[in-house]
């Protein structure tokens, strides 16, 4: 059985890769792309990392895997979780509740109980995963820190690498944390791929790289091309391990993909400003996405609160949950659907939402337990500010279900499969290692529970 490694490049739009590829700066990903067959797959919504790399870890939506964004209101602990939308951010919600909250609780409280990450279903298979920086990291194998003063322990993969706090092997790999801006994170990532593929370490490896995400985020996606080479050369350091680019497909069949798209931004605004002096209500914005929750002592139904919001400059689609239905407003305009079998059931505009797989995407949103009881989507060129007043407005940034932020590429290399969406991945590689899927992964499911917190 073939091993397999899956590349996910943060921020990187399908767009931008077909047009680069070819580039003499990405000898890399052009030999891969050569050898192999790029698509297009959907994100999921929000399209934002924390939730994105949960879908591409579990196979499934936020009804499933429950992680709702990078911002959120948990509502049995009555708090603010905030995985780091900016550093500002960070401290508003509380510096060290964020730093928890990102590196353990993520994982191990956050995360559905009843998703199943694909190092929990190949290690309990019998399969050796690993997996470098990336953040949907569940599996069964116990990791102390490497770090002074650091005692939790926590559940990974059996080979695990988290920005030199977590290593489950000495590796000689430099400290990610020093100059992201000039690569430092990937090139920890990089150098812990080398000594995995020069040991042949796993069956299946996940290999994260960000700082494309980072440097897109500063200065807008056409302008991080320089970024992306540097990218592909920590891509390229696969090759180096190998013996070259025919004796790494000599080995293994490789999955590269991306977790979500960027855009570029020019304006941002305060999605809270839109419910000044509406008492009980409490709203976490990041990016390009945004929620609003219905506290006890609102008076206001989730209607009358979508339609405070949606008019506002900046939203493109305002979501909500009425009468067993998702009620999506935009422009004036307004469609009702729910999930039926082989399909949906609408009501309304179809043009409301006319995002790439919009119904479904927007649907999982609503029936994450942990959503925020009115969705919103950022119009393009829009973002809205995080809880530090913190925006990227200049540069890139993503969220939303628009087609920029929501098309990523899908390149298989060694072998075919129909990667539609970020969530068709896992069972693609469990079917690869002849694992048989958790049940949600058997279909289209969407889910509401009726009497869920999304409901109220």
């Amino acid at each position: 059985m073939r091993k397999l490694i899956l590349v996910v490049v943060d921020g990187l739009p399908a767009r931008l890769l077909e047009d680069a590829l070819g580039d003499a700066r990405l000898p890399a990903l052009s030999f891969l792309a050569e050898h192999g067959h790029l698509g297009r797959a959907v994100s999921t919504f929000p399209s934002l990392t924390p939730v994105c790399l949960s879908s591409v870890a579990t196979g499934a939506h936020g009804d499933v895997h429950e992680i709702p964004h990078l911002v959120w209101y948990r509502r049995e602990e009555q708090r603010i979780v905030e995985y780091g939308s900016s550093f500002p951010a960070m401290r508003a919600a509380g510096a060290r509740r964020s730093i928890v909250d990102t590196i353990f609780e993520m994982n191990a409280r956050h995360l559905g109980h009843d998703a199943v990450t694909l190092f929990e279903a190949l290690e309990s298979a019998g399969f050796t995963t690993a997996c470098v920086n990336f953040t949907c990291y569940r599996g069964p194998h116990p990791h102390r820190a490497t770090v002074p003063g650091i005692r939790r322990v926590v559940y990974g993969p059996r080979r695990f690498f988290y920005f030199n706090l977590f290593q489950s092997d000495v590796t000689g790999a430099p400290l990610a944390i020093r100059h992201r801006a000039r690569g430092t994170v990937d090139g920890y990532a990089a150098a812990v791929a080398r000594w995995l593929v020069t040991r042949d370490g796993f069956d299946f490896f996940v290999y994260y790289l960000s700082d494309f995400d980072y440097a897109s985020h500063l200065s807008g996606p056409d302008a991080a091309l320089s970024t992306l080479a540097r990218t592909d050369q920590a891509i390229g350091a696969l090759f180096d391990a190998a013996g070259g680019g025919d004796e790494l497909l000599e080995r293994y069949d490789l999955i590269v993909c991306s977790d979500h798209g960027q855009t570029q931004v020019d304006a941002a605004i305060p999605l809270e400003r839109s419910l000044s002096g509406v008492p009980g209500v409490l709203t976490t914005a990041s990016n390009r996405a945004g929620m609003v929750y219905r506290l006890p002592d609102c008076a206001l139904d989730l209607r009358a609160l979508a339609s405070r919001v949606e008019p506002n400059e900046g939203v493109d689609v305002a979501l909500f949950l009425e009468d067993g239905h998702a009620v999506a407003r935009r422009a004036g305009e307004e469609l009702r659907f729910r999930p039926q079998p082989g399909g949906w059931e609408t009501d309304g505009d179809p043009g409301v939402v006319d995002h790439p797989d919009g119904l479904r995407r927007a649907w999982s949103a609503l029936a994450n337990p942990n959503s925020g009881d009115v969705l919103v989507s950022a119009a393009d060129g829009f973002e809205f500010t995080d809880l530090g007043g913190r925006h990227h407005a200049g540069g890139g940034s993503h969220g939303s279900l628009s087609a920029g932020d929501s098309l990523v590429p899908a390149l298989t290399v060694g072998f075919e499969a129909p990667i539609e969406s970020i969530v068709d991945i896992a069972p693609v590689v469990l079917d690869r290692f002849g694992v048989q899927p958790p049940s949600y992964q058997s279909g289209a499911r969407p889910r509401l529970e009726v009497g869920s917190p999304a409901q109220r």
